[in-house]
């Protein structure tokens, strides 16, 4: 897995109270093309942002005052999508669902080798845009059940309502409406957005169809336009019936 930088000087914001572990990302982060600054809290993090707009933060998730996850939670009330990848020290699951839950892109646990953290900062960055991210379609919206996908504007409404979609998970649903009642591979899902040579890795995928179906379902766990078929991949089903016959 390849760790160049996806774009030099793009800003990464690391948020963590370890002073040594601030200075180490720097200076690593530094050296392979990325622009660093640092904060010791989440105190003040949405009022930093609206001064500075970081490419990515790395957010640690346990720091004094201001938590990760406070901080997290607070950025994805106000509507800000800046991508985040959390840090965290804690051995259980449940910290890192529930900031997968409210807006993470990637977590990573302590220790960690910054050459890892690298790699995950260049796989989010690539997941959060598409090659074509600024081109509008010139296609008819599509609709499947309450929702309605606009091609030219890019946005997904439910019932009228305007649902919050980044550039990644817009790709990613415009991809699975164009392979309706298909079974994708998460290999064939990344190499169709990203191109063969792509480092995004599965887990990637996995966490934006989490995004999605949290966005298109009232219960996640079951799934009614994006399905699983268990050892194959993913099918997007637009009327939301069980897709067990038309996927073999």
């Amino acid at each position: 897995m390849t760790t160049q930088p996806v774009r030099t000087n793009m800003k990464i914001l690391v948020v963590d109270d370890d002073p040594d572990l601030r200075d180490l990302l720097r200076e690593y982060l530094s050296r392979h093309g990325f622009s660093v600054a640092v904060m010791h809290d989440g105190e003040g993090l949405a009022a930093r942002l609206e001064r500075e707009r970081p490419a990515l933060i790395v957010l640690d998730l346990m720091m004094p005052k201001v938590d990760g996850l406070t901080a997290l939670r607070d950025l994805r009330a106000r509507n800000d999508d800046v991508p985040v990848i959390l840090l965290t020290a804690r051995s259980d699951e449940i910290d890192r669902i529930v900031g997968l839950e409210i807006g993470a892109d990637d977590y990573l646990g302590k220790p960690f080798s910054p050459r890892e953290l690298l790699a995950r900062i260049n796989a989010v960055l690539r997941r959060r845009k598409t090659p074509d991210a600024a081109v509008p379609e010139q296609r008819e919206n599509y609709a499947f059940g309450p929702f309605m996908l606009d091609f030219r504007s890019r946005t997904l409404t439910r019932d009228a309502q305007l649902l919050t979609l980044s550039d990644g998970e817009y790709g990613l649903l415009r991809l699975l409406v164009n392979h309706a009642m298909q079974v994708l591979s998460r290999e064939r899902i990344i190499e169709l957005l990203y191109g063969a040579d792509s480092d995004v890795n599965d887990r990637g995928i996995d966490v934006q169809i989490w995004r999605l179906r949290r966005l298109l379902d009232e219960d996640a766990q079951s799934p009614r336009f994006i399905q699983t078929v268990r050892g194959r991949g993913y099918i997007f089903v637009p009327d939301g019936q069980r897709a067990d016959m038309a996927a073999g």
